[in-house]
């Protein structure tokens, strides 16, 4: 793309909207890139402004006549679970907080359209002529979208030592400490006292809380 001066256009107004969300369709979004002539460029935000960054760059592309020119706008994020108070919860995370995906034409006029929007900072990488996306970087991001949304990935802090509680099945109430954090099997082994003697017993990230 030619470099030319830029000249700011007058902004739009900031536009709030609740958050949404975004893995379901997400992965098909970013696998049909190939077949389009816009590409995927990453955005900088306000962080915890991602949504809203989306929502305002959509109106404002819609408002100065680009709506063609974007395709997609993404907040990439993933389901996770925890314990809270011995349930659990399904929530989503953003697992690149500060940042949002467009799907685009890049020119001068949709540079301006990014650029002049509330909430955002610009373009990722060379300010005026920032690079697209790899298709390598579209393949793991569409992978990860994939995994998060059929499978809630656990969102674990323990750490070893730790002392943690069984909540349920036939160690329910012993206290321990985390002998061992199991990433990979999402399990975590726990020296329990079982008759006045430390017993390792391995078990999953649902069956224990932070005692």
């Amino acid at each position: 793309m030619e470099t030319v001066p830029r000249t700011e256009l007058e902004p739009s107004e900031a536009v709030d909207s609740n958050e949404t969300s975004e893995s379901t369709g997400a992965a098909t979004v970013l696998a049909a890139t190939t077949a389009t002539t816009k590409k995927w460029y990453i955005v900088h935000t306000y962080s915890g402004q991602e949504t809203r960054a989306k929502k305002a760059l959509l109106d404002r592309a819609k408002t100065m006549g680009f709506e063609e020119e974007f395709d997609e706008v993404l907040v990439p994020e993933e389901s996770v679970v925890e314990m809270v108070n011995g349930k659990k919860r399904t929530s989503k995370r953003k697992f690149f907080p500060g940042y949002i995906m467009v799907h685009m034409d890049l020119n001068d006029e949709t540079w301006h359209v990014v650029k002049g929007t509330p909430k955002v900072t610009g373009f990722v990488g060379n300010a005026t002529d920032p690079p697209a996306i790899t298709d390598e970087e579209v393949a793991r991001m569409t992978q990860r979208i994939k995994e998060g949304a059929a499978k809630p990935k656990p969102l674990i802090n323990f750490d070893e030592g730790e002392n943690v509680r069984v909540i349920n099945g036939p160690f329910a109430n012993f206290q321990g400490f985390v002998d061992e954090v199991m990433e990979e099997k999402e399990k975590l082994r726990v020296m329990v006292q079982v008759f006045g003697r430390a017993t390792p017993v391995v078990l999953g990230y649902s069956n224990v809380e932070k005692a």
